[in-house]
């Protein structure tokens, strides 16, 4: 019997062993996220030094680091998922471009000058005084952190934009009461929940069926390819030049939408000249099936999440840097002001926090979207990066507010959903998207069917309706945590200036 004790025992150690070892590599980047912190505070200190509101500009820089790591690690995985999911790049170099591309954006890109108040949903004269002002912005900040910090933690993609958004409208609601708001605003920030997903998810899809039908179902597929795949990538090359003007540099430079369009058209025409005979020469080497089609759209699907991280760190650093702005403003100068200045140490808090919580915890969230949504191959990648580029421009014409990741998370589900369409379109004896036969997703819920019409699922129910909820309670979530804190921080007084 001395045996199997010992074994008992050494099953024991070994587990003890496994769960030592997953604790110290949790505590690591935890570690990392502190020292960030501390740095944060070392060089606001140093910079702003022991003056009148040091304190105040001091927790308002912890606060903003913490939304700058927050927005790394759940908001940046919409731009990579595509290229990794597709295995176009590995979870560790996309990260790693990821991080330099959004920092990249943010410092050289991201403005300097921002609105203090985010989409003008709050009107800054309607409070009361500076030290209000102050209140809801830091109020707004934390709120939003710690919302987009839950929904990271539960796997789920929410837009950073929304969450401060809610957190300004419910700070400045809390300490002005409701008519400092504009509803106005907010009706059309609500209606881009729906408008964003919907664009995006039909914008993909149409791509990926064109794609399918013209090349992947054709019996000559490198013939169509040469012909075809030439403009379908001059096309992603004229969107994300005009992409990149409209929203990349849009902060620095304010490029009227004709403009951004005819440089856009200029790079496609560009691009396809260059592009096709060298196109030609490479579909001579290919092997005749449609994984080969699809190795035509790495380079572009690689180019296309880079283009995307680079104008993400260039808006959505102002998600992190612009509450921390309008506070070291109002406390130094003792004013409200509708737009004010970023001074360079607060564009680089967010830039390097944003790059910061994507290497130590964005994996997670991309390998949700890259790859738990729905499957992806690099012809469908390629379709969702496409779509976001598409679907901000259109945004951008219709002067219609959407989430870049609304949109992405739309455009999985559209090729998703596509995808079983098609798979189920002849009772599910073929799957026209895909040659190589995969096993389909099982939904707890369906009915059961027969052997002769078995149905494929190719979209996990659970992840969508997980995604919709957090989507839909991210405003008022970050709203009614931002009016508990901004009502708490009144209650005490903990906020003074002059």
């Amino acid at each position: 019997m001395a045996k199997p004790a010992l074994d008992k025992d050494l099953k024991k150690l070994t587990r003890l062993e496994s769960v030592t070892r997953s604790t110290a590599q949790g505590l690591v980047p935890l570690g990392l996220v502190i020292v960030f912190l501390v740095l944060v505070g070392v060089t606001t200190l140093s910079i702003t030094g022991l003056g009148g509101g040091w304190a105040l500009i001091m927790g308002a820089s912890l606060i903003g680091g913490y939304m700058a790591l927050n927005i790394g690690a759940n908001d940046v995985a919409n731009n990579m998922a595509p290229a990794v999911g597709s295995r176009a790049l590995t979870i560790g170099v996309a990260v790693c471009i990821a991080a330099v591309c959004e920092a990249a954006g943010a410092i050289l890109a991201g403005g300097d000058v921002v609105a203090t108040v985010s989409g003008g949903i709050i009107n800054p004269a309607r409070l009361p005084d500076a030290a209000a002002f102050t209140t809801a912005m830091i109020a707004a900040l934390f709120a939003a952190a710690l919302w987009i910090n839950l929904a990271t933690v539960i796997g789920a993609p929410v837009s950073t934009t929304h969450s401060i958004v809610g957190g300004v409208l419910g700070g400045g609601v809390a300490l002005a009461g409701f008519g400092a708001a504009d509803w106005n605003v907010v009706a059309r920030i609500v209606a881009s929940w729906v408008i964003s997903p919907v664009m995006g998810g039909v914008i993909a899809a149409s791509f990926l069926a064109y794609i399918n039908f013209t090349i992947l179902q054709a019996p000559d597929k490198l013939g169509q390819a040469r012909s075809r795949v030439p403009m379908l990538v001059a096309i992603m090359a004229g969107t994300f030049s005009t992409y990149l003007l409209l929203k990349g540099f849009s902060r620095i430079w304010d490029v009227p939408l004709w403009l951004a369009l005819a440089v856009g058209t200029g790079v496609l025409v560009t691009v396809h000249r260059i592009l096709k005979p060298r196109l030609a020469r490479q579909v001579t080497e290919l092997a005749p099936r449609a994984s080969s089609v699809g190795d035509l759209f790495t380079i572009p699907v690689i180019a296309g999440a880079a283009l995307l991280s680079f104008a993400h760190g260039a808006n959505d650093v102002a998600n992190a840097i612009g509450p921390l702005a309008a506070v070291y403003s109002s406390v130094t100068t003792g004013e409200v002001l509708a737009r004010v200045e970023i001074p360079f140490w607060i564009l680089g808090i967010g830039a390097a926090g944003i790059s910061m919580g994507l290497l130590l915890y964005g994996p997670k969230l991309i390998r949700t979207v890259g790859s738990k949504i729905t499957k992806l191959n690099r012809i469908r990648a390629f379709c969702v990066t496409l779509s976001a580029g598409i679907t901000v421009i259109i945004a951008s014409a219709l002067g219609i507010p959407v989430s870049s990741t609304h949109i992405a998370i739309g455009a999985l589900f559209g090729v998703g959903f596509l995808r079983e369409h098609l798979a189920n379109r002849d009772n599910g004896n073929s799957l026209p998207l895909k040659p190589i036969p995969e096993r389909p997703l099982v939904v707890p819920d369906e009915p059961p069917v027969s052997d002769k019409v078995r149905r494929r699922y190719l979209v996990r129910r659970s992840h969508l309706l997980t995604i919709i909820a957090a989507w839909l309670i991210t405003v008022p979530a970050s709203a009614l945590l931002s009016a508990g804190i901004a009502l708490t921080m009144r209650h005490f007084g903990m906020i003074t200036i002059g």
